[in-house]
């Protein structure tokens, strides 16, 4: 399969050698965006001054804020609603959202490669639910993501595709 002179070529149609390495292109990165070298968090995690409209969706509709995070950390694998409905129920019957809360934090580490600070994500969480949320909320915008349109919209956005809405009917009899 694999020429051992100069002069042989490869021959598609020849089986394969059991043992030879098989060699496949790296698929495309997810995220445009990021980078291999370890970065900084593009904002502390007592910033909420800097966009208030973020600190109070954190602060007094979590669910949202985090079922935003979640979409877009999970490539869009998990929608919104779902992520946010269960955080809304496990804020509900146990009080233990932000063990589920820190595991998209660390996603979220991991995808850009921000460090692990001031402490460990799950206390992070645990003791300033909605300052962690916020710093990751202003994360994820900092990188070019609108929150409120998901994260295929956003996609698609980012490749230059237009999202075209459907036309609109008109409503009533027409003579």
């Amino acid at each position: 399969m694999y020429p051992q002179k100069p002069s042989e070529t490869y021959d598609p149609t020849a089986p394969p050698v059991i043992g030879a390495p098989i060699y496949q292109a790296a698929p495309p990165p997810m995220y445009p965006m990021q980078s291999v070298r370890p970065q900084e968090w593009s904002s502390g995690l007592c910033d909420c001054g800097q966009d208030c409209k973020t600190c109070c969706l954190a602060c007094f509709c979590p669910c949202i804020a985090f079922g935003r995070i979640a979409e877009i950390v999970d490539q869009g694998t998990t929608p919104c609603a779902t992520s946010g409905a269960i955080y809304a129920m496990l804020t509900c019957f146990t009080g233990c959202q932000w063990v589920y809360s820190c595991m998209y934090r660390s996603k979220l580490r991991t995808q850009y490669s921000l460090p692990e600070n001031p402490c460990n994500d799950c206390l992070i969480h645990c003791c300033c639910e909605p300052c962690a949320l916020s710093q990751e909320y202003r994360e994820l915008q900092t990188r070019g993501f609108d929150m409120k349109i998901g994260f295929q919209a956003n996609m698609a956005r980012q490749a230059g595709i237009a999202m075209t809405a459907p036309p609109s009917i008109q409503g009533g009899m027409m003579k």
